[in-house]
């Protein structure tokens, strides 16, 4: 009997949450949050005393607010924790002025570079974030400040959205994608267009004439790391080098992105898309130690 495929949701990626059963945020000086509300997903990261305690990654709902709202509750679920505990709420993404709770909103750009700066430390310089629906190519200093950055955001292509599209189309989950697309001999020629849709009927079209899932994945894979490696070059990339977002989850596309740059990005050790609420969760602390001062 065949398999039903109708009603698999293949782009429908992992949702995660997470604290540390160690650390007793009574005992934190300032508990600080960040919420990074995006196109596609949204996280919540709670800080004591600038130390991460716990964090929130799930999808973005059709309302900004409520999204918020749902990632904070997540996040603080099993910790005994209320929202009324947390000093300071930095929002921060796509819809960083809708979160409710948030005393400030701050760019992603200048979040996602002091997450970044958090997650990797002071070595690094350049971070790519590859959020949902757009590509954001920074260059950051030591503390993580933003330097100088360049953004692609006129269409999916190159985004998480993107890839999303094309899991669907094949019927392959997500999370297998980047390493089906590197089960070839050798590369085939990239997909032409830098329009999803386009490059969604370029697909269909190629497996029409024959070619098999991971070919197809590959040319796409190839193509979404050909054009963020253009990003990356018109602003200057120097080492260190690290990716955010989610997918930087995929190896497909960041092994490619290595190959074309001749540079390794460095290895993870946290959740590539919780970077934006790190960072949010960071400039919280460092507005409620500024506001103390004042009094």
């Amino acid at each position: 009997m065949a398999e039903d495929t109708t009603s698999k949701e293949y782009w429908r990626w992992t949702e995660s949450n997470w604290h540390d059963p160690d650390m007793d945020w009574r005992e934190g000086d300032i508990v600080s949050a960040g919420v990074d509300v995006g196109s596609v997903s949204s996280q919540a990261v709670i800080m004591v005393d600038g130390k991460l305690y716990a964090y929130s990654n799930m999808r973005t709902g059709s309302d900004s607010p409520k999204s918020a709202e749902n990632a904070m509750d997540w996040a603080l679920e099993g910790t005994g924790m209320a929202l009324d505990d947390i000093h300071y709420v930095v929002g921060t993404g796509y819809g960083r002025v809708n979160v409710p709770f948030a005393k400030r909103a701050i760019t992603e750009i200048a979040c996602h570079a002091r997450g970044a700066n958090f997650m990797y430390g002071p070595t690094i310089k350049t971070v790519l974030d590859m959020g949902g629906q757009d590509c954001k190519a920074i260059r950051v200093d030591q503390k993580g400040k933003v330097v100088s950055f360049l953004m692609n955001d006129k269409c999916a292509a190159g985004t998480g959205r993107g890839m999303e599209v094309f899991a669907d189309l094949l019927g392959v989950h997500i999370t297998k994608v980047g390493e089906m697309s590197l089960q070839v001999d050798e590369e085939p020629p990239m997909v032409s267009s830098t329009c999803v849709v386009f490059a969604k009927s370029e697909a269909s079209a190629l497996l029409r004439e024959g070619w098999p899932k991971e070919k197809v994945l590959a040319a796409y894979c190839l193509a979404m790391a050909h054009r963020v490696v253009g990003l990356l070059e018109r602003l200057g990339i120097e080492e260190d080098f690290a990716i955010t977002g989610g997918i930087a989850k995929n190896i497909g596309v960041v092994s490619r992105i290595e190959k074309e740059l001749e540079i390794k990005a460095l290895t993870p050790s946290l959740d590539t898309q919780i970077a934006g609420a790190i960072g949010g969760a960071l400039f919280a602390r460092a507005l409620l130690q500024k506001e103390r001062k004042k009094k």
